[in-house]
C-alpha cells in the first residue's frame, strides 16, 4: 500500500478523530487529509511530477504532517532535512538529488536562499510571505493552502519511491537511503506488531521528523488511525511530562539522551506518568542502571530495548520481559525479518562469536541515491541461505554476537574498534563501566593517536556529581576493566557531542579531542 493511503483510508472511516496535536492546535484525519489535498495540487500546479524530490526542510510542526502527505499524493518522493542543517549541507543535498521544490519555514529561508544560491528552477514555499529576502520564486505555505483539494492522478504503485531520507553524515558527506512505498510499510506493519499498538494508542513524540526515529512516530500513528502528540524537543522535560498525562499518551520514544535526562531529575516519584503502555528506545542501547531507574520510575510500562539503522528502519527489539533476564542485548529480529551475525570468511558465526550482522527483510532499503559504489557496498547477496541469487541483503557494518538462544548484542561499529597495546578494544564496553558509576550520566569513548600505544583510549564524561575527579573514574575503570582497556584520559563536559538529530557523535568526540590535544 502507498503510504499516503494511510491518511485517505482513516479520513474516511474516522474523518472526525483526532490525528495530530501539536501546542493547541488539533488536527483530525478530515483535515490532515483536505489541507494535504490543497497542498498536493499547488505542487502539481507548480511542475512537481511522480518520482520528483520535494525537501522537507522544517522542524517538528503540523506543517511538516501536512507536507509529508500532500508530497506523497502528488506521486513525488519527499525527502526530510533537519531544522538545524547548514546551507553548505543543504546545498550538497540539493545538487544530490535535484529537487523539484523545497517546503520550509520563515526562519528557515535565508539558509534556503543561501544554499541555492543563483537556481531560480526550484519551487519554493515557506510560512514567511516572500519578501526581499527570498528566492524569487518563492510563495506563501498559506497562499498554497488555499488551492482547491482535488485527488492528482499519477499513477503511482507501491514500489515507487517514497523518501529519501539522509544520513546524519557521521562519516564524510550524507547519503541519501532510498526507500519506497512498499519498505515504509513494512516497517511500520512489523514495529506496531511487537509494540502491540492500536488505534486507540496515543503517541507523544519529541523526535525531529527529519529522524527516521522520529519520523516513523508519525507514519506508524497514521498507517494505525492513532493519535499523535508532537513536540518539537525535550529541552524542558517537566512541560512533556504534563503533556503526557494531560492527553493521556500511551507511548513514549525515547533515545539515550532523554534517558540521561531523565536519570539526573531527582524529584520523580514512581508512577508518574500513569498513562503510558509502553516506552521505546533506540539510536544507542541505554545502559543497564538506566533501565533499572527507568522500570523504577515507570511501574508496569513495557520497555522496549531496539536496535536498528536509517537503511533498514529497525533490525531487532528485545521483548520486555527479557530485561531482566539480558538487559544488555538487543533482542530478536523483527516480525518477518531475519537478522544474523556472519564471520570474517561469510559463515553463520557461532554463539558468543563477534562478527558482521546481516539483515533480510522487505524493509531494506533500495540502495543509495546515485552513489552505487555504497550501495554495492553494504547490498550483497545473502552469504548463508543463498536462497534467492538475485536478493541483496543489508550488511550493516556493525559487530554482534549472539548467545545460545540466538539473542542479538551490540559490540561496535566496525570503524569504532580501538586498537591499543596490539588489543583490540570496543568502546561499548568501556562505555558500559562507565555507565555503572553513579555519578555518571552520559560517557563517549574514542580511540586517539598515540605514538606508543597505536591508540589511547579517551573518555568523555557529562558528571551528575561535578565532585567526581578523573582519577576516581579512572580508578572505577581499573576496577572493572582490563588494563588496556582503562582510559588514558578523562575529559568532562557539560554534553556530549552529538549530531543534528541529537545522537552522541563519536567521531565528533575524536575531532574536538584531537583538536584539544
Amino acid at each position: 500500500m502507498r503510504i499516503e493511503q494511510f491518511l485517505i483510508s482513516n479520513a474516511e472511516r474516522q474523518a472526525d478523530k483526532t490525528a495530530l496535536v501539536m501546542a493547541d492546535q488539533r488536527f483530525t484525519y478530515a483535515q490532515l487529509n483536505d489541507l494535504s489535498d490543497r497542498l498536493a495540487a499547488t505542487l502539481a500546479d507548480n511542475g512537481v511530477q511522480r518520482n520528483d524530490r520535494v525537501l522537507v526542510f522544517m522542524d517538528n510542526c503540523w506543517e511538516a504532517v501536512v507536507s509529508i502527505f500532500a508530497i506523497l499524493k502528488a506521486g513525488a518522493v519527499f525527502s526530510p532535512i533537519n531544522a538545524s542543517t547548514k546551507a553548505d549541507k543543504l546545498a550538497f543535498i540539493v545538487a544530490d538529488c535535484e529537487p523539484a521544490a523545497i517546503l520550509t519555514l520563515a526562519r528557515l529561508m535565508p539558509v534556503v536562499t543561501e544554499a541555492l544560491g543563483e537556481q531560480s528552477d526550484i519551487f519554493v514555499a515557506s510560512t514567511q510571505r516572500p519578501d526581499g529576502q527570498c528566492p524569487p520564486q518563492a510563495v506563501s505555505l498559506a497562499q498554497c493552502l488555499m488551492s482547491e483539494a482535488r485527488k492528482i492522478e499519477h499513477g503511482g504503485i507501491d514500489i515507487d519511491l517514497a523518501m529519501l531520507i539522509y544520513t546524519s553524515g557521521s562519516t564524510g558527506r550524507p547519503k541519501g537511503v532510498m526507500m519506497t512505498h512498499r519498505n515504509c510499510d513494512a516497517a511500520a506493519a512489523s514495529i506496531t506488531t511487537y509494540l502491540e499498538n492500536t488505534p486507540d494508542d496515543i503517541i507523544l513524540n519529541v523526535l525531529p521528523l527529519a529522524f527516521d526515529y522520529g519520523l516513523y512516530q508519525l507514519l506508524m500513528s497514521v498507517r494505525l488511525g492513532a493519535t499523535l502528540v508532537l513536540e518539537k524537543s525535550f529541552a524542558f522535560p517537566q512541560a512533556i511530562f504534563e503533556r503526557v498525562r494531560k492527553e493521556r499518551v500511551t507511548g513514549l520514544p525515547l533515545v539515550p539522551t532523554m534517558a540521561a535526562m531523565i536519570m539526573q531529575m531527582r524529584d520523580l516519584q514512581p508512577g508518574f506518568l500513569h498513562t503510558l503502555r509502553y516506552v521505546t528506545n533506540t539510536a544507542a542501547a541505554l545502559p543497564v542502571s538506566h533501565i533499572e531507574r527507568l522500570q523504577a520510575l515507570l511501574p508496569g510500562v513495557q520497555l522496549y530495548s531496539m536496535y536498528g539503522l536509517t537503511e533498514c528502519k529497525r533490525c531487532t527489539y528485545l521483548p520486555p520481559e527479557q530485561l531482566g533476564v539480558r538487559p544488555d542485548s538487543v533482542g530478536i529480529a523483527i516480525p518477518n525479518t531475519e537478522a544474523f551475525v556472519i564471520d570474517d570468511d561469510g559463515n553463520r558465526a557461532r554463539p558468543g562469536e563477534v562478527g558482521e550482522l546481516i539483515i533480510r527483510g522487505p524493509h531494506v532499503m533500495q540502495g543509495y541515491w546515485r552513489n552505487d559504489t555504497e550501495t554495492r557496498r553494504v547490498l550483497r547477496p545473502d552469504p548463508v541461505s543463498k536462497l534467492n541469487p538475485a536478493e541483496r541483503v543489508l550488511y550493516t557494518g556493525d559487530l554482534f554476537r549472539a548467545d545460545e538462544e540466538g539473542f542479538l548484542y551490540f559490540v561496535g561499529r566496525k570503524d569504532d574498534i580501538i586498537k591499543t597495546r596490539g588489543e583490540k578494544v570496543a568502546p561499548k564496553e568501556v562505555e558500559a563501566v562507565l555507565h555503572a558509576h553513579e555519578a555518571i550520566a552520559e560517557a563517549v569513548v574514542v580511540g586517539l593517536p598515540d605514538p606508543v600505544l597505536g591508540q589511547a583510549i579517551s573518555a568523555f564524561v557529562v558528571r551528575s556529581d561535578p565532585a567526581l575527579s578523573e582519577k576516581e573514574v579512572i580508578r572505577h575503570c581499573a576496577r572493572h576493566l582490563e588494563d588496556f582497556m582503562v582510559p588514558k584520559s578523562i575529559e568532562f563536559c557539560l554534553e556530549l557531542p552529538k549530531t543534528d538529530t541529537g545522537k552522541v557523535s563519536r567521531r565528533l568526540a575524536a575531532e574536538l579531542a584531537e583538536a584539544k590535544a
